[in-house]
C-alpha cells in the first residue's frame, strides 16, 4: 500500500487528543545545542526529514492474517523505507505470545536502537516490554496497550471508543428526522475489549437521538465468512430496518453478500477500518454502503517516524516540546462519498 505524504493538510493533536488518519509525523530537531544556544521552542523547523544519525528499528507484531494486520506490516515496510537512516529489522509476525516474546528477545540481543511492538496480548506481552525498556531499548507500544507505561516510551493506536461515536453520530445526523427509525449492529468479537468500546461509543452517541431504537445486534468475528453468516441471521430475524453498523471492512465483504443475496436495501449501512473495497463501494454509490469509519493502519507508519525521532533523540514536526509525546490517540474520520477520494490511498487490502 503506497504511504501517504501529504502531512501539510493535518495538524498534529496528542494525548488525549486525536490525530488525523493521513498524519505522518516527521522529527523535529534536538536540544543538543547548549541550553544558552537554543532556539525558542517556536522557533524550531516544523520537520527534520534529512538524514541523521543511523537508527535500527525492531519491529515486531502479530501475523498478518487479516487485512487491517497486513496493511500494518506493508505500512511499516514502507515508511522505513523513506528514510536513507532507518534500517528495519522485522520479524515474522505471530499470535503465539511466547513466540513473539522469543522473537522480542532476539531483536534485544541484536541491540536494536528502538523497538517497535504491537503485541498479539497487550497485558500478557508487558513483560516483554519492560525487558526492552531496562535493557535500554525504548518501545514504541503500537495500539494493543501493554498494562503498564513503564513498558513503553510511546504508545499510539486507534480510537475504538471513537469508532463507535463516529459511527453513531453519522448514522444519528442521517435519521434524526425519520420518526421511530430502527438500527442493528453487526458486533465483531464480543471477548475482545475492542469490540466491547466500539458498541459503548456507538451506544452513547445513539442517545443523542432519542427516535433511533437498536433493535438488535449480532457479533461476528472479523472474517468474511462470519459476516456473511451473521448478517444473514440479522436480516431474517429483521424484516426491516434503517440503518446497519458493521464494525469491520473485512467482515463487511461478508455481509454485503448476504445483503446483496437477500435483496435487500432499505437501510443505509456504515463500516468500520477503511478497507480498499470499502471505499470502492462508497465511491460507487450504487449498494447499501454508504461510509466507513477509519481505524487507520497509517499507525505503523507514524510508529516509524516516532522510533526514529527516539532514536535520534528528537521530538516530532508541529509541535513546540523538546520530546515525543507519552501517548497519542488516531482520529476515527467518517469516509463518505464526498472525501473518499482523499483517503483512497490509505485503504488495505
Amino acid at each position: 500500500m503506497p504511504e501517504i505524504s501529504r502531512t501539510s493538510r493535518r495538524g498534529l493533536l496528542f494525548g488525549t487528543a486525536a490525530v488525523s488518519a493521513g498524519a505522518l509525523l516527521t522529527a523535529c530537531t534536538s536540544n543538543e545545542p547548549a541550553e544558552k544556544d537554543k532556539p525558542a521552542a517556536n522557533d524550531q523547523p516544523l520537520s527534520d526529514d534529512k538524514p541523521g544519525k543511523q537508527v535500527t528499528i525492531g519491529f515486531a507484531g502479530p501475523q498478518a492474517d487479516h487485512g487491517w494486520l497486513n496493511a500494518i506490516n506493508v505500512n511499516a515496510r514502507e515508511r522505513a523505507k523513506k528514510y536513507k537512516d532507518v534500517t528495519l529489522d522485522i520479524t515474522e509476525g505471530s499470535n503465539d505470545t511466547a513466540a513473539q516474546i522469543g522473537q522480542i528477545d532476539t531483536l534485544i540481543n541484536k541491540k536494536v536502537d528502538v523497538l517497535v511492538i504491537l503485541p498479539a496480548d497487550g497485558k500478557a506481552m508487558t513483560q516483554a516490554g519492560l525487558k526492552a525498556m531496562r535493557a535500554g531499548i525504548p518501545v514504541v507500544n503500537l495500539d494493543r496497550i501493554f498494562s503498564s507505561p513503564q513498558a513503553y516510551r510511546c504508545w499510539i493506536g486507534g480510537d475504538n471508543y471513537g469508532m463507535g461515536l463516529s459511527a453513531g453520530r453519522y448514522i444519528g445526523e442521517q435519521l434524526k428526522d425519520k420518526a421511530d427509525a430502527k438500527v442493528v449492529e453487526l458486533a465483531g468479537l464480543d471477548n475482545l475489549e475492542l469490540t466491547k468500546q466500539r458498541s459503548q461509543g456507538f451506544a452513547d452517541a445513539l442517545k443523542n437521538y432519542p427516535n433511533i431504537k437498536m433493535v438488535a445486534r449480532q457479533a461476528a468475528d472479523f472474517t468474511v465468512e462470519s459476516g456473511q453468516s451473521k448478517m444473514s441471521s440479522l436480516l431474517q430475524a429483521q424484516k426491516s430496518f434503517d440503518a446497519l453498523w458493521n464494525h469491520d471492512d473485512d467482515q463487511g465483504v461478508g455481509a454485503l453478500r448476504a445483503i446483496e443475496q437477500a435483496g435487500r436495501d432499505e437501510f443505509l449501512m456504515v463500516g468500520g477500518a477503511g478497507a480498499l473495497s470499502a471505499f470502492k463501494a462508497i465511491k460507487s454509490g450504487k449498494g447499501v454502503l454508504k461510509a466507513t469509519v477509519l481505524y487507520p493502519p497509517t499507525m505503523a507508519a507514524s510508529a516509524i517516524d516516532l522510533a526514529r525521532a527516539l532514536g535520534q533523540g528528537k521530538g516530532v514536526g508541529g509541535l513546540s516540546e523538546f520530546e515525543i509525546p507519552v501517548s497519542l490517540t488516531l482520529y476515527s474520520a467518517v469516509v463518505t462519498k464526498e472525501n473518499v477520494d482523499e483517503y483512497m490511498p490509505t485503504g488495505f487490502s
